[in-house]
This record gives C-alpha cells, structure tokens and sequence, in this order.
C-alpha cells in the first residue's frame, strides 16, 4: 500500500467486490465510533416485522452461513436500517455490500470480524458474481496500468494529504505491513520490518539502493540512517516525492517523480541492492515482465533484489470492485505463481517469506489511529468518506483474518547466491 509506481477502458469504471464479497483483492443501535456520533441522527434498526421481506430473509439465511445474524446482538451481527440494503448486496454483491455501508443503510459494531467470516464461509462466491465478471473482462481485455493511467491512483490515494497519513500512519510513515513477530505496537513493528529488509538485502554502508514505489521514503530513510547506503526513491506521488525530500534532509536520498517504466532505460544506472515495498500490486499482470525487465537491467550482477507485495491465493481471482472504485483505481494483487513466471526470465527466486497475518494487526492499529485523528479532519472529508475509509481499513483487516489475501518477501538474484543465501534470524 505504498506508492504504485493506463487508455480508459470502455465501460467507464462502470463495476468496481468489496474486500468482504469479493476475495482478491468495529454497539447494536448505531454502530458507529462514539466519536463518531456527535450532532448527527440517530439511525435505528428496521423492525423485526420487515426482516421478513423475502430479500431479508434471504440475505439473512445467507449470512446464517457464517453465523451473523441481521440485527443481532453480538458485535459481528449486521444491523440493517434501510429496506432496500438486501436487494442492492443480492444483485451486486462486494460493491453493494460496500457502496450501501458507506451509505448508511447497515452498521456492523465489528466489521473487520464481519467481513473475515464472510470470506470463510466463502459467501463472496455466491452473490453479485456479475460485477466479478465485468471486472475480470476489463483486466483481461484491457491494460488498466497503463503509462496513461498509471498517475491516477497517485491523485486519487497518496495524494489525500500528508497530514492524514501521518495522522494514521507510524513515525515511519510506513504505509505497508508491520512485522509483528517480537512487536507489540505499530511504530515497534514498522521499525521491524524496515530492519528486516535492511538485513535480508544485506546492506552495507557505501551501496546505492533502489526503491522502486517509494511512499514518503520510509525505507530510504532508515537504511541510509542505520546502514550507510545512497538511495533513489521512484514514486508517482508528488506530495510523497515533496514531503519525502524534505523528511530525509541531510541524507544521501533522492526522490524521482518517475513510473518504473520510464526509469534507466537504456541500462545506464546500477545498484547493488533493489527493493520495492507495497507497489508491485499496482503493476499489473500485463505489466510483471516490463517491472522484472527494469529491476533486472538496474541491478548489478552480484545484487539482490527484495520484492514486498501483498498477493491473492488464485490468479483467476479478479480486483475486488469496490477496492477498485473507492481506494485503489487499477490494482491487481498478484498469485504467487504470476510473479514467479514474470520473474524466471530475469531472477533466480531465493526466498519467499509469508506475513500475511501481521497485516491484520497492522490495520487494525491504523484503524484505531484514523478513529482517534478523525475530529480533526471530519470537516475536510465529511461523513462518507469516513465510512468508506472505516469499511476499507477494516474490510482489508477481514480478508487478511481470513487468510484470502497474502503478504509475502521475495528475495530474487540475477544468477543465484554462490553457496546459497541464507534468510537472516
């Protein structure tokens, strides 16, 4: 979720599923944040007498499934207050589910709980599956990451203002998952896992690093900091690129406003060491071999390249369409096997290391920061886009709960390790 690094397709982004009824990629009455509640109506639950409206009661035997119950009381119960919710998730599934939410017209008090049994009891297959087939026609017909609409995600995401970020984010500013083996808070797993990709590179103070989809230079900035090296940053972001440079005065760091494709193209420029952190899910799967190709020309022969990405159990697997149309416009999360195919012609596959369940307790604690930050940005935002952010960060906590989505560190050598490399304790 760090920085990514694109014709329009002819639908006009007309189906964006929700990381609930879409596997890729939280108190009864009102079910919102108490801080969230000031000066605004009180929604109550619709009567017992409605849940028997025949798409009520099919959504709720549907969701007995995964033992949530419609206007229940236990935390991950869904709480219904308009007719209308059933009819929209039945016909439209992940989008429904998470357009209606942001809407108001269901509340769940434990949401990231509520989307995790979805996904267990494999709900997302059996309803709304149209806009999963709309989505997957456009990745398959269409090169949704195009250099045309590669800057789209930039504007529309990591752009949304540096005081929000750090807001929510940790001192880092790290914006991808924590490590939390030997952590017990988020500035604590952020620092982890930095160090952890300092180490599995193996840097050593005089070696020029690459960080392709650098964010605000997170990375940059603690391996220049602890570990003596020079690096350049490719982000999409001009408010990334502008706050990063000025986090790292003083250091051997140096952002670039660059998609990865337009960068060292004819060869010119090496590094010892690469690594790209949270941005490989906006390259797309008609884009693996281009990202591979660079990274490869890029690095020396002797070098090693550590790849960060969040990933998707099954290649057919198409973007979640609410994720799409409301957080991140034109991402893919890669199958394990696409990156190792994309990868085989240019890297030796050294080691690959699955966190995928620190990622849960990572949005969570950005979630509890965003719920304590927000009064001072409710007035810039407004109310919608506190529920989608809300349903985004705890959704996304559900998927990785569930085990549906991944995160892995792959770490890749041109012409392999003489003696074999070795993952550092």
């Amino acid at each position: 979720m760090e920085t990514p690094a694109e014709s329009p397709s002819p639908d006009d982004r007309s189906a964006p599923s929700v990381p609930g009824l879409a596997r890729s990629s939280a108190p009864h009455a009102l079910q919102r944040s108490p801080r969230h509640q000031g000066g605004r109506r009180s929604l109550r639950p619709l009567p017992s007498a409605s849940l028997q409206d025949p798409s009520l009661r099919a959504l709720g035997q549907l969701l007995a499934e995964a033992d949530i119950e419609l206007n229940g009381e236990r935390p991950w119960d869904m709480v219904i207050h308009e007719r209308q919710t059933a009819d929209r998730i039945l016909a439209r599934g992940s989008l429904g589910l998470g357009e209606s939410y942001m809407e108001g017209w269901w509340d769940c008090a434990q949401l990231d709980e509520f989307i995790a049994r979805i996904l267990t009891a494999r709900l997302d297959e059996k309803v709304g599956t149209s806009a999963l087939v709309v989505q997957g026609l456009r990745a398959r017909l269409f090169n949704l990451q195009n250099l045309r609409r590669t800057w789209q995600v930039g504007e529309m995401h990591y752009d949304l203002g540096n005081d929000f970020f750090e807001a929510m984010l940790d001192g880092h500013l790290a914006y991808t998952c924590g490590y939390w083996a030997q952590a017990d808070n988020l500035d604590d797993a952020q620092t982890a896992k930095l160090d952890l990709i300092c180490r599995k590179l193996g840097l050593e103070p005089g070696m020029r690093l690459l960080d392709i989809g650098c964010g605000w230079g997170s990375l940059m900035k603690f391996a220049a900091e602890h570990y003596g090296v020079e690096c350049v940053g490719l982000t999409i972001s001009r408010e990334q690129a502008e706050h990063g440079q000025a986090r790292c005065a003083g250091l051997p760091v140096s952002f670039r406003l660059q998609d990865y494709r337009q960068f060292n193209r004819d060869g010119s420029e090496r590094f010892e060491r690469i690594a790209s952190v949270g941005m490989f899910e906006h390259v797309g799967a008609k884009n693996h071999g281009a990202f591979f190709e660079m990274a490869r020309r890029s690095l020396d022969e002797g070098g090693l390249f550590l790849l960060h990405t969040i990933g998707k159990n099954l290649r057919r697997t198409p973007t979640d369409p609410w994720i799409d149309r409301y957080i991140f416009p034109n991402g893919d999360l890669p199958a394990l096997g696409q990156i190792a195919d994309a990868a085989e012609d240019c890297f030796i596959v050294e080691d690959v290391h699955n966190f995928g369940a620190d990622y849960d307790r990572t949005l969570m604690a950005w979630h509890a920061r965003f719920e304590t930050a927000w009064p001072q940005f409710a007035a810039r935002y407004g109310e919608r886009f506190y529920r989608m952010w809300r349903y985004y960060l705890l959704a996304c906590a559900g998927t990785f709960r569930a085990r549906t989505n991944q995160l892995w560190q792959i770490v890749l050598s041109p012409r392999g390790v003489a003696g074999g490399y070795r993952r550092p304790a």
